[in-house]
């Protein structure tokens, strides 16, 4: 059952992913919020087609943590879920990601058209500065940035390095930090096509304002909220 129920998650993203990609770049001229919040009703529209098909859901804890401007969430990384998920949690945002996966057919065009943050992670400090500028126009323009301070997807349990770049931004740009943790790879595993069904439980950390702070310091505070708040959340 829990097969025939992926397969149908799965066709029904083939077919409408297509669809909002070519819409995203069509929309392209708009101002980049109004751009963000009509293309995010694709991850609305996969979020209730994830419910109906897979059983799967999901429940925030804090959200009266989420402030009124724009921010930096900094999150676990452990399943393609939040991807799409934070774009029905938080308000108009873009991702810091690979540049290579501008490349990847109509999704990766989508990023293009929304303004991601793509960067060359070999570039070093280059990169930093390429994020730094980019972030701060898209903070400008109204958009939260999210960032995965693992860089790679990290299966439950484990616990990746926490690197520089997210907390560097925010330093750079004195943006606020929004903490983020969750469990979603316990129900959609790392390259794995089958959804187990569930609840997810996301929990948003208050907010950490990023003036007067070294980013190592920052980085620091963001890992140990999120880790301690991972511990938590078994027992939830």
């Amino acid at each position: 059952m829990r097969l025939i129920r992926s397969i149908l998650f799965n066709l029904g993203i083939l077919v409408i992913t297509p669809l909002f990609s070519v819409l995203a770049i069509v929309l392209f001229p708009l101002p980049a919020v109004t751009h963000s919040r009509i293309v995010s009703s694709w991850a609305y529209l996969t979020m209730a087609w994830l419910k109906l098909t897979c059983g799967l859901s999901f429940r925030v804890i804090g959200q009266e943590n989420i402030p009124n401007h724009s921010c930096i969430v900094l999150s676990k990384h452990q399943s393609a879920w939040e991807t799409i998920a934070f774009q029905t949690i938080f308000p108009p945002q873009i991702w810091v990601m690979k540049r290579s996966l501008l490349w990847i057919p109509f999704l990766g065009w989508a990023f293009a058209a929304l303004k991601a943050i793509a960067i060359d992670r070999a570039a070093g400090r280059e990169a930093l500065k390429q994020m730094v500028d980019q972030g701060m126009d898209r903070l400008t323009k109204g958009l939260w940035v999210v960032i995965f301070p693992e860089g790679t997807r990290i299966a439950p349990g484990k616990r990746g390095k926490y690197h520089i770049g997210g907390a560097w931004l925010a330093t750079h740009t004195q943006a606020t930090v929004v903490p983020v943790a969750h469990n979603a790879g316990e129900f959609w595993r790392k390259n794995s096509f089958l959804k187990t069904p569930g609840v997810i439980t996301v929990s948003i950390g208050k907010p950490i304002p990023s003036a007067g702070l070294k980013p190592d310091a920052l980085n620091q505070m963001v890992e140990e909220w999120i880790e301690s708040e991972m511990l938590l959340l078994k027992s939830r």
